[in-house]
């Protein structure tokens, strides 16, 4: 939906009057939802691929690994890894993924 639009729909003439009116509605908006952001720490085993995230998380922002060296974390970029599951039925009637 255009500015124009809702200046239509709720009869004002003034588009910097409606700007406005927008900007504090989106400023209220955004002031009284609360953002639930946590940070979770793990340590990195050599040899293992994955970790576990939590249940009720919903997006990544980000990550970042600790280097030893100047003991400063640094952000690792997003890898993206598509891997193939295969679900293989054994014949205890078993499910595999593989």
């Amino acid at each position: 939906m255009t500015v124009l639009e809702i200046m239509e729909r709720a009869g004002m003439k003034e588009t910097t009057l409606a700007i406005a009116w927008m900007k504090d509605a989106f400023h209220l908006i955004q002031s009284n939802v609360k953002e639930h952001t946590k940070s979770e720490k793990s340590n990195i085993i050599d040899g293992i691929r994955e970790y576990p995230l939590p249940a009720d998380m919903i997006a990544l922002k980000s990550i970042s690994i600790k280097d030893t060296t100047d003991s400063k974390y640094k952000r690792i970029r997003r890898l993206l890894i598509v891997q193939l599951l295969v679900r293989i039925q054994t014949q205890n009637n078993e499910l595999r993924y593989t």
